[in-house]
């Protein structure tokens, strides 16, 4: 009976044992899939044929690689627009840009002007917010591009710092041709072909008046003729004046709402940016944080320091890429020194696909490579909206699984929202989708069967993925007309447009079935495909019941909030200076040490 009652207690004791290990496990299971950290590393006009995990043999990204190696490659990863603004806010808030009204219905898809009056609401909840108020540290760095102002210089309504980052040191805008000296001008062909028809109908409104006046035909009074000219002539030296100081008003770099550098110099902006990365990291070690690195790279004016200028075998585009890279590779090896690999999300993507149409005046291509997809930037075929996606979390997510399902840069919202133990928004419609179940091997199907595709403010495509189908449906209501005609892009006009002429609709829509024909090259017909109708039916209805969730908003692209208003104009000294000022030179630079 002794021996009984020692092997019983043994017995009891190791279950004892036992119990509590697997308490113990569980709860470091649980602590590490509650609150982590999060990186949201977003490159910008990077095409997903210009990084080795997604099939580029010659440049250099191991550390993006690296990514994939030690996380999940989404092979199906879909910006909610192929172009900066519209995307960036379905990006932070987790809806379709057409519902916060951050989608164009004039030509112009994005704020190109500091003191513009658009930008995000402050309506509309960003992850940021939620997650600030989770006690989350929170900034953004790089590139912002939702708009600053309202109704004076100084109330910053859509700041960063007024959608839930607690540091913001960055561009207001983005990175434009015009900022760097000799790259040529985004604006300068449109404002010629602009300002002729104007000019023409003035100058022949004004010799007309004069001959009738000097004829005798009609009466037109010296004072009204007088101010007609004075109009005339003070738009004229306004936008002379606007054009020749546009480095200066737009091209301007921020910590949080002061102005430390106007104009914006290139030098060694990439290793100013990553320097800053790194020490709210170190300042954040024992703290949960939200870091948004929205680099600059590869937007034009294309720029690299000079460690990596003339190092790529894709000039100064390669050169971008592999700075990009080096960055990434520097904000991990911060992670790793800290022992704070396994308790962050990095995730990485780029807002849309490469802008095929950038050649610089020499003739240089300053555009990516989107792979074998068709398109790019300000189009809905694949290479606009099909970016890398890339999710790292060691112990966590699966390490070096891909996932060929539809997801959306749309997800990010939801995804870190639950892992933050935030509660989603209940009066509103969130489109993203927890990506974590996809991530974690415990489902294989994405939660989208459909994703809506705009070219601006118009309903261009919608996507379809059945559940019980391989096939991934895509119909187009219309499609961009690429100029010249056979070429892969809108090189005519530097992008494509979503309306008028510069679009082809089509009745019946256009279909794909991107499992068999990612390239998009042949689109199906009922002869080629049995089921088209039915096919053309059931997105129909999906598009009847999406419309349905729209609600009217205002507009905050219109031409009113788009313009320049000069009362809303940034200036760190003053016009009469020509906005001068520099903080920022004397710093210590961040070594580069390349392998």
């Amino acid at each position: 009976i002794f021996h009984l009652f020692l092997h019983t207690r043994k017995k009891m004791g190791l279950l004892l044992l036992l119990i509590i290990c697997q308490c113990a496990i569980n709860s470091i299971k649980t602590h590490s899939v509650s609150k982590p950290n999060i990186i949201l590393l977003m490159a910008d006009d990077l095409g997903i044929g210009d990084l080795g995990c997604y099939g580029n043999r010659t440049l250099r990204t191991p550390n993006i690689d690296r990514l994939a190696e030690e996380g999940v490659t989404l092979t199906q990863h879909i910006a909610a627009s192929p172009l900066c603004t519209p995307s960036r806010a379905a990006f932070l808030t987790g809806r379709y840009p057409i519902r916060s009204g951050m989608a164009a219905f004039s030509r112009v898809g994005v704020f190109l002007f500091s003191a513009s009056s658009g930008g995000l609401p402050s309506e509309e909840i960003t992850f940021s917010k939620l997650l600030k108020q989770k006690g989350y540290a929170t900034a953004l760095l790089g590139k912002w591009h939702l708009g600053m102002n309202c109704e004076s210089s100084n109330d910053f309504c859509h700041h960063p710092l007024s959608h839930g980052f607690d540091y913001f040191y960055g561009l207001p805008v983005t990175n434009f041709r015009d900022c760097k000296p000799g790259q040529g001008s985004v604006f300068l062909k449109g404002v010629q072909k602009g300002l002729v028809i104007p000019i023409q109908i003035t100058g022949i409104a004004l010799v007309s008046l004069a001959v009738v006046q000097y004829i005798g035909l009609l009466k037109v009074p010296f004072q009204a003729l007088g101010y007609f000219l004075l109009i005339i002539t003070v738009s004229l030296v306004v936008l002379i004046f606007f054009f020749y100081h546009f480095r200066q008003l737009n091209c301007f770099l921020m910590r949080d709402h002061q102005i430390i550098q106007q104009p914006l110099s290139y030098e060694n902006l990439t290793q100013r940016l990553t320097k800053e990365a790194m020490q709210f990291i170190e300042r954040n070690t024992d703290t949960p944080f939200l870091l948004v690195l929205s680099y600059l790279h590869v937007h034009t004016a294309l720029y690299a320091s000079e460690d990596f200028k003339g190092k790529s075998k894709h000039g100064l585009y390669g050169d971008a890429v592999e700075e990009m890279d080096w960055s990434v590779g520097e904000v991990l090896g911060v992670l790793e020194k800290h022992n704070l690999s396994d308790k962050t999300l990095v995730y990485f993507t780029s807002d849309q696909g490469a802008h095929v149409e950038e050649i610089s005046s020499g003739g240089e291509v300053h555009g990516g490579y989107n792979g074998i997809y068709k398109g790019g930037k300000s189009t809905n075929w694949e290479g606009g909206i099909r970016v890398p996606g890339l999710l790292r979390w060691p112990g966590v997510v699966q390490a070096g699984a891909y996932i060929d399902e539809p997801t959306s840069n749309m997800d990010i919202f939801p995804t870190i929202v639950k892992l933050a133990d935030a509660q989603l928004p209940s009066d509103r419609v969130i489109d993203g989708h927890d990506l974590l179940p996809l991530l974690q091997g415990k489902v294989t199907q994405s939660k989208h069967e459909f994703l809506f595709h705009y070219c601006n403010a118009y309903l261009n495509a919608v996507r379809w993925h059945p559940g019980n189908s391989e096939s991934v449906w895509k119909v187009f209501f219309f499609t961009p007309n690429f100029s010249p005609e056979g070429s892969n892009g809108c090189y005519d006009s530097h992008v494509c447009f979503c309306h008028g002429g510069f679009i082809t609709r089509h009745d019946p829509p256009l279909l794909f079935d991107l499992s068999r024909d990612p390239e998009e090259k042949v689109p199906l017909t009922p002869d080629t495909e049995s089921r088209f109708y039915e096919i053309l039916r059931v997105i129909h209805q999906a598009v009847d019941n999406h419309t349905r969730s729209l609600h009217a908003v205002p507009n905050q692209l219109s031409w009113d909030n788009l313009l320049w208003k000069p009362w809303l104009q940034l200036c760190c000294s003053s016009l009469f200076q020509s906005c001068y000022c520099d903080h920022e030179s004397g710093g210590s630079p961040l070594q580069v040490h390349l392998g």
